[in-house]
């Protein structure tokens, strides 16, 4: 490695810089998780629904080590091995080295690696590769978003009963009351479609390429939506907790459109007719 590829602590980096190292990490990550899925591999379960395979290990490994050999004095919060590294650096790659492991786990080709990239507590940037389908999407703040470098953009649906949505359940649906059953219920019943991918990360690229126009969920994690959240945002997209406020990835809820559908949603969401 060049010195020259090596950040000093606080020394601002060039977002293309930054970005590169992403999809690069993301690429080698990807090519990893084809490779287990080709070979085979471990699983262990967390809890009876909820489980975690050595691909998920050792691509969010291999992320982790990439971006540090370049940015050894950023910050790493990563799903498996949850935040590291307690530094000042305003950098904080989130990484979901494998989201949709229960897709992978039974050979169902719906899952990506992703890497968002926060600086002083905002999503700046986010690479999300799906290695299946070799789908690249890509965002940096004010700059736009892109899919294999081609610029994306959400859809013009303007109604709930003309749109495709899109949702998830977490893994612990058979213990919590609140398993999102009640909002899948009630826009089934107003939307055109719905669908649901196992892939949080996907399903926001696919709000910020207009293949969905909207996506909601509950009880998600910052590695869920850190680095789609950026590419929707750079897409033209909306994004907000249910009772309509930014964003928080900190929080769990989260709906994402294309901003003509955005309030309709919320108002499904608290119950009230749109």
């Amino acid at each position: 490695m060049l010195q020259s590829d090596v950040s000093f602590p606080h020394e601002p980096v060039s977002r293309d810089t930054l970005l590169e190292a992403a999809v690069a990490a993301s690429r080698e990550a990807g090519a990893l998780l084809l490779e287990y899925a080709d070979a085979g591999f471990r699983i262990e379960y967390k809890n009876p629904v909820n489980l975690v395979t050595d691909a998920d290990h050792a691509a969010e490994q291999c992320v982790i080590d990439r971006i540090k050999a370049r940015f050894p004095a950023h910050r790493f919060l990563a799903e498996e091995q949850g935040r590291l590294e307690e530094a000042q650096s305003p950098y904080l790659w989130i990484i979901d080295p494998l989201d949709g492991t229960t897709n992978f786990a039974h050979g169902y080709p719906a899952y990506c690696v992703s890497i968002g990239l926060e600086y002083e507590g905002r999503c700046v940037l986010g690479a999300i590769f799906d290695p299946s389908r070799n789908e690249l999407f890509t965002a940096i703040e004010h700059r736009g978003a892109w899919l294999n470098g081609r610029p994306i953009h959400v859809s013009s649906t303007m109604t709930l009963d003309r749109s495709l949505l899109v949702t998830g359940f977490a893994y612990d649906i058979r213990e919590t009351p609140r398993n999102n059953l009640n909002h899948f219920s009630s826009f089934a019943l107003k939307a055109q479609g719905l669908r649901r991918t196992g892939s949080a990360a996907l399903d926001l690229c696919y709000v910020a390429a207009g293949r969905f126009d909207g996506f909601w969920e509950v009880r998600l994690h910052p590695w869920d939506m850190a680095a789609g959240s950026v590419i929707v945002r750079e897409a033209g997209g909306r994004l907000s907790n249910f009772s309509g406020n930014d964003l928080s990835i900190y929080g769990q809820e989260l709906v994402a459109t294309n901003g003509q559908i955005h309030e309709a949603m919320l108002a499904v969401l608290n119950q009230e007719n749109p």
